[in-house]
C-alpha cells in the first residue's frame, strides 16, 4: 500500500500520542498529515504561556525531544532555572533553557495579539516541519479534576501533586470553546482518508479536544473511516494515570471501556493481542478491531503501528 498520498486528521496529547504520529509523519507526506493537539494542559507559570502538548509532538517530530524524560528538550540546560530557585520563585514545573525560549517566543506573540494556531505554525515552520500542528482552540480550553483534595488544575494535579489525589469527575473550563478555522478545515476536507484517535489519554487528553462542540460534531458526521488505539494493554494503561484515572471513576481499565468511551465517535479500534478476548464484544458494538502490538519503543515500532493503522483505515473504507 502507498502512504505517503495519504490524508489523515489525528486526535493527540502529548507522550503517548507523539509516539504514534511520529511513525505517521515519517511515512505520509508531512503536508498530508493534520494533528489536532489537546491545549487542556496548557496553562500560566512565571509568566509563560505554556503548551506541554502542543511542544512534546513538535518536539518529538522534530527529533529534539528528551527520550529520557519523555518531555522538554534533548541536550537541555537549566541554568535560568536555577537562577529563578536562588530567587525563591515558584520552579515546580521544571522549565529547562532551550524550552523556556520556546514559551518566551509564545508568549511575546500572544501579547502582540497573534493567534495560537498561527504561532504554533511559526515554531513548526522553524523546526522544519511541514506537518499541521493544530491546537484545537485559540481560546483557552482548561481542564480541571475533582479530586478528595479538592478541585485542581490538570499541572497541579499531574506534575505539582504527581498524579496522587483520588480523582472523582473531570471538568473543562473555557468562556469561548471555539474549534479554530484551521481544525475545521483539517475535519471537512472532502480529501480525507480518515480520523485516528492516537494512543492518549482518552480522559484528559482526547476529552478536551472532544469537549469543543463544533469538533465533536464534525467527527461524529464524518463519513470516511475512524480509528482510535486502545492506549490500555491488559489491564493497564501504556503512559500515564490512563488506569489510575478509570479505576478511580468507576471504569473497568480494558480496550473495551475504550470502545465504550468513543461509541458513536469511531468505526474501528486497534487493540492489542493481549487483550484478543475482548474483541467479540467490540464487534458487538458496531465497532471494527485490528489486533497488533500497541507497546512501541523504536522509531520502527513506532512506524509498522503507524502502517498498520492506515492499513486498517483501507480495510473499513472499502
Amino acid at each position: 500500500m502507498k502512504y505517503n498520498d495519504k490524508k489523515i486528521v489525528a486526535l493527540c496529547g502529548g507522550i503517548g500520542g507523539s509516539k504514534l504520529v511520529l511513525g505517521l509523519n515519517n511515512i505520509l507526506d508531512q503536508k498530508n498529515l493534520s494533528i489536532i493537539a489537546n491545549t487542556g494542559d496548557d496553562f500560566l507559570h512565571l509568566g509563560f504561556y505554556i503548551c506541554p502538548d502542543i511542544d512534546t509532538v513538535i518536539y518529538t517530530l522534530a527529533g529534539v525531544s528528551n527520550t529520557e524524560t519523555g518531555w522538554g528538550r534533548e541536550d537541555e540546560t537549566w541554568k535560568t532555572l536555577d537562577v529563578l530557585k536562588e530567587l525563591g520563585a515558584d520552579t515546580w514545573f521544571q522549565l529547562g533553557d532551550k524550552d523556556l525560549a520556546i514559551h518566551l517566543f509564545r508568549s511575546k506573540e500572544k501579547r502582540n495579539g497573534v493567534l495560537l494556531t498561527t504561532i504554533t505554525r511559526k515554531i513548526t515552520n522553524k523546526f522544519g516541519l511541514k506537518t499541521n500542528v493544530l491546537p484545537m482552540s485559540n481560546h483557552p480550553v482548561q481542564t480541571f479534576l475533582e479530586t478528595e483534595d479538592g478541585e485542581m488544575s490538570f499541572q497541579d494535579y499531574f506534575v505539582r501533586n504527581k498524579c496522587k489525589p483520588k480523582v472523582i469527575n473531570i471538568l473543562f473550563k473555557s468562556k469561548k470553546p471555539v474549534a479554530t478555522d484551521a481544525v475545521k478545515r483539517s475535519l471537512m476536507d472532502k480529501n480525507l482518508d480518515g480520523i485516528i484517535f492516537c494512543p492518549s489519554n482518552p480522559y484528559l487528553s482526547i476529552d478536551p479536544i472532544l469537549s469543543i462542540n463544533r469538533i465533536r460534531k464534525l467527527i461524529e458526521n464524518q463519513k470516511k473511516p475512524r480509528i482510535a488505539i486502545s492506549p490500555i494493554v491488559g489491564h493497564d494503561s501504556v503512559k500515564g494515570p490512563t488506569s489510575k484515572l478509570m479505576k478511580e471513576m468507576g471504569v473497568e481499565v480494558s480496550s473495551l471501556s475504550i470502545a465504550k468511551h468513543y461509541k458513536g465517535l469511531i468505526d474501528g479500534i486497534v487493540i492489542d493481542h493481549e487483550d484478543e478476548q475482548q474483541a467479540e464484544e467490540i464487534r458487538e458494538m458496531g465497532i471494527e478491531v485490528k489486533l497488533s502490538k500497541i507497546i512501541v519503543e523504536t522509531e520502527e515500532e513506532k512506524m509498522r503501528l503507524a502502517k498498520e493503522s492506515l492499513d486498517f483505515i483501507k480495510e473499513i473504507g472499502s
